[in-house]
């Protein structure tokens, strides 16, 4: 999976199966919000019967997995030996997601409060506890040293009277999943070890254990309360766990009167566990026959609703946990302080400086804040001429083969100078006023004069311009490999017109993954035609027919496409099972969409490849060709099918397999041909 942090990234059609599941819990809930005058009618009538005597388990109780009242001082008195051990359950939530809470009245100020560890030299699993008068949240993976997160608060908890303390973790297997709480507040977090390992937390075999484990410490004080939940609750829920006024207390409150988290204790709790059966005797109290079997049909259609939330709820969840995420950086929460290094070296820091641009580079623009918005906002400035210059001189190369800065990767001192200042100058203003329409400066290039020019060069001109710098002909130069397996596909019809996604593994050798231990399963289908920008991508094994024509590495950035031109690459085109595939569909393209006669087709064929019609000796050559082929073909069944295995995609078997054969050798040719290949 990706490295955290990490943001949802669901498909245009993933966002509308999630708007689906969010309206329906929007309808859910407004469909109990019509119940409401008469939920809150029955609770004041429940809240009247409330004594002493009354549970207080509290809301969330779907979610609990593990719950130890301690209610009694026997129970939940600690003297430093004992402690209580529970049951292994494994029920937690989404990568293990938890909430852990109890309240504590501590007497000494270190001791595990829950945990559950493995008892080896690892411990994996989680502890949660105090430590030098400080909260302590502990979770790993693997080696407790090596694959964990160590967090603690950065204020000790009062060793005297009874706190309510909390934590959270999301699984998002990064510190910032984690919170902690105490007596209902989130407290800030030191972080002390922050590498926790994947795919999950992994839970030991060990149970759970109040007052011990971790180490031979033992709690001493009170422990009561204690709850384990499989989400990580909210900071709502959490303040009402963490609510000390028992459900009478709270229910000899005026409503008016109640705390948030009084109000959120006891409307949930009633909202849990005693709604439908209450609104349905209110509602039959004094009623005849009649309107008693509606009022219980109508208490039947809240109870549904009520479950439907839940339900809801439940599969929006689950179908978010299988979204797909995009890696994102994030900010420190506190910014560190830089210095300037005395003679470079990093471990003397002389003056502290703090963020900005250099002096002789445009100002950040006024209220930015300092930090990654800040510099995207100042690269983006209008005022600064900067960044368009750059992109703008990109787009360029793209088109002309060398940028109107030839060294597009280096605009510094050490660069070249442009070729045609004045225009690169006024490019780059066009780009803001378009408001960075991308697509509109490349019709903006694509249409001027000096792009629509040919590519033919007198010899005048190569000896007085051979790199074209003056722009006094169009360019001549090889594709990218990626744009040449695309255009084969195209031409094809194979290519899939999808956007986004996950990698795909189109064709590869067999055994060429064999040096890295791993393997390599080629995709079906569609997957094997996606644009070459999705093909999955190992630094240390590049797909070889990318890799003959000069793809860029990955193992360092960059801008410059370099170029060759070897017999390696006229035998990929040739033999590698994508461009023959590509050739085999081409051919069938022919049969179908170019006409009856051979003339028609071999001009169909040369002008879909190359954009004009072949003069007469390419379109002799070439029908002498498809004679051959096709006399070769009629007699040997045997290579015409040989030559239609290759690939996945289905032939069209209603097609004369020699005269598809000796199309497709045909085709192979002109896909090979250099003005194929070849921008011109």
């Amino acid at each position: 999976g990706n490295s955290p942090p990490v943001i949802v990234a669901p498909m245009p059609e993933q966002q509308a199966r999630l708007k689906e599941f969010e309206d329906k819990v929007t309808a859910a809930e407004e469909q109990v919000a019509e119940f409401r005058p008469e939920i809150e009618k029955a609770q004041r009538v429940w809240e009247q019967t409330l004594g002493d005597g009354n549970p207080v388990i509290g809301a969330m109780s779907d979610n609990l997995v593990a719950y130890f009242p301690l209610s009694s001082e026997a129970e939940n008195r600690f003297d430093g030996k004992r402690f209580v051990e529970g049951g292994t359950t494994n029920r937690l939530g989404s990568k293990n997601a938890f909430t852990m809470a109890a309240w504590i009245e501590p007497d000494a100020p270190s001791g595990p409060i829950l945990t559950r560890t493995s008892m080896d030299t690892k411990q994996r699993g989680y502890q949660f506890m105090l430590k030098d008068g400080k909260l302590q949240l502990n979770l790993a993976t693997g080696y407790w040293m090596d694959e964990a997160i160590h967090v603690e608060t950065k204020e000790p908890v009062a060793l005297s009277g009874r706190h309510h303390v909390a934590a959270t973790y999301d699984g998002s297997y990064q510190v910032w999943g984690v919170r902690v709480y105490v007596d209902g507040k989130q407290v800030p977090l030191d972080l002390l070890f922050n590498a926790m390992g994947y795919p999950s937390l992994e839970l030991p075999a060990d149970p759970l254990r109040i007052g011990a484990g971790g180490g031979p410490e033992r709690f001493r004080g009170s422990i009561s309360d204690v709850r384990l939940y499989d989400v990580p609750l909210s900071p709502a829920e959490i303040a009402a766990l963490a609510e000390r006024t028992n459900l009478a207390e709270i229910a000899a409150i005026d409503p008016a009167q109640r705390t948030n988290a009084q109000a959120g204790k006891i409307d949930a709790y009633f909202l849990e566990n005693q709604a439908i059966g209450l609104v349905d005797r209110v509602r039959r109290r004094g009623r005849q026959n009649q309107q008693r079997r509606r009022q219980r049909e109508t208490a039947i259609t809240l109870e549904r609703a009520l479950a439907a939330v839940k339900d809801a709820q439940r599969e929006k969840d689950a179908f978010e946990d299988t979204l797909p995420t995009v890696m994102v950086m994030q900010e420190l929460p506190e910014p560190r302080q830089a210095h300037i290094l005395l003679r470079g070296n990093w471990d003397t820091p002389g003056e502290k400086v703090d963020p900005g641009t250099p002096s002789w580079l445009p100002p950040m623009p006024a209220g930015a804040p300092r930090n990654r918005l800040g510099l995207a906002q100042w690269l983006m400035d209008p005022s600064n001429p900067l960044t368009a210059r750059v992109v703008v001189n990109r787009d360029w190369e793209k088109y002309f083969g060398a940028g109107l800065v030839k060294s597009t990767d280096n605009f510094g001192s050490q660069g070249d100078q442009p070729s045609h200042p004045e225009l690169l100058d006024w490019l780059a203003t066009e780009y803001p006023r378009i408001n960075w329409d991308v697509k509109g400066m490349q019709k903006l290039i694509v249409t001027s004069a000096t792009y629509r020019q040919a590519s033919r060069v007198t010899p005048t001109l190569l000896e007085q311009d051979p790199d074209n710098r003056l722009l006094a002909r169009a360019p001549r130069f090889r594709l990218p490999g990626e744009m040449v397996r695309d255009q084969a596909l195209a031409i094809a019809g194979l290519l899939s017109p999808i956007i986004g996604g996950p990698s795909v593994k189109p064709y590869q050798p067999e055994g060429l993954w064999d040096v890295t231990n791993n393997t390599y399963d080629p995709g079906h289908g569609e997957d094997l035609y996606r644009r070459s920008l999705y093909t999955y991508w190992k630094r240390s094994v590049a797909p070889p027919s990318l890799a003959m024509f000069d793809v860029a590495e990955r193992d360092n950035p960059a801008v410059v496409h370099h170029r060759t031109n070897t017999p390696l690459q006229a035998l990929a085109l040739m033999n590698d099972v994508t461009y023959l595939e590509a050739a085999r569909m081409f051919a069938e393209r022919m049969l179908t969409e170019g006409g009856t006669t051979d003339e028609d087709r071999i001009t169909y064929a040369f002008q879909l490849a190359t954009a004009r019609e072949p003069n007469e000796t390419q379109f002799n050559v070439l029908l002498d060709q498809l004679r051959g082929f096709r006399e070769r073909y009629r007699t040997d069944e045997e290579a015409a099918l040989k030559v239609l295995s290759q690939g996945e995609h289905p032939r069209d078997e209603t097609l004369n397999v020699s005269e598809v054969a000796a199309h497709a050798v045909l085709a192979s040719l002109i896909l090979n041909l250099d003005q194929v290949v070849t921008k011109q």
